[in-house]
């Protein structure tokens, strides 16, 4: 008994999985390379010629934060991620939820329409929204039909939103989808028994348990709009262009390598900026949590 608990143990166990991650790290030394050769390589010459072209020194950054156009790109940059990171949660919340109700024949097919657009090309899609979105296609004609439009939605933000929010929605739901999944329904009945109303045992029981997947969720999805390319670039407007597209510009269209690194390693600053602060309030949430 005393040889099975000894072995049991937290203490054992982290012992086991020290010394096979000692025998098998070198498993990871592919993975390590790859990541270094197709990141960390570009990574490093980009931040390399933001310094070193046209002349060395800091003068692309002194641009840039003296460039009204280059400081409100970024801005709106911003922006737009932060309004198709709430707009794919509002849209995956409801949709998620109902993932873990329905019956495991019915989470198959709604499980299979989060996938689909993975096996559709990103330009087909987004030339479809272009097709969807025109003054004289279908949603006008739609909107039309109930008394709301017609409305100009491409060219505009609202229509590079609506593209970019059913592109990144599987990002949202599936971390969504994996945190309900763990939550145990039979704290939403403990609730409803002590007097609680259903809606009120669903905002104060089930949403809080349910915010590491909303974090983890929004987290993927915002990082991820800020390097939008293709969507933008066709269905939003030159005037409304986001940080993506001005690095294009600079680097294909002018040859400026220098500013269009500098923009690239500025994006970056303020991504990983933001990952810190996220990860501080998380952390600070959960110690908070805990001390309760």
């Amino acid at each position: 008994m005393a040889a099975l608990i000894e072995i049991a143990s937290p203490a054992t166990a982290g012992r086991r999985a020290k010394g096979a991650g000692g025998r098998w790290g070198w498993l990871l030394l592919p993975a390590l390379l790859l990541l270094a050769v197709l990141f960390l390589v570009p990574l490093g010459l980009m931040a390399w010629r933001s310094v070193t072209e046209p002349a060395t020194g800091l003068g692309n950054y002194s641009w840039f934060f003296t460039s009204d156009v280059a400081i409100a790109t970024l801005v709106r940059t911003l922006a737009v991620g932060a309004v198709v990171t709430l707009v794919t949660l509002l849209l995956s919340y409801p949709y998620a939820y109902l993932m873990t109700v329905v019956s495991a024949r019915q989470r198959i097919w709604l499980t299979l329409l989060v996938l689909l657009p993975f096996w559709t090309s990103l330009m087909v899609r987004t030339f479809a929204w272009v097709v969807l979105l025109q003054d004289s296609g279908v949603v006008n004609r739609l909107l039309g039909a109930v008394g709301l439009g017609p409305l100009h939605l491409i060219r505009t933000p609202t229509g590079v939103v609506i593209g970019m929010a059913q592109v990144l929605m599987p990002f949202m739901v599936l971390p969504l989808y994996a945190v309900m999944s763990g939550i145990d329904r039979r704290l939403l009945d403990a609730a409803q028994g002590m007097g609680a109303r259903p809606a009120v045992a669903f905002l104060r029981v089930f949403v809080p348990l349910s915010l590491p997947g909303v974090g983890a969720g929004a987290l993927t999805v915002f990082i991820t709009s800020l390097g939008f390319y293709v969507t933008p670039a066709l269905l939003g407007s030159p005037d409304q262009a986001l940080i993506s597209q001005q690095i294009f510009t600079q680097v294909n269209g002018l040859l400026a390598w220098g500013r269009g690194g500098a923009m690239g390693m500025v994006l970056l600053a303020v991504t990983l900026v933001l990952l810190g602060l996220v990860g501080v309030v998380l952390r600070f949430t959960r110690t908070r949590g805990g001390a309760r």
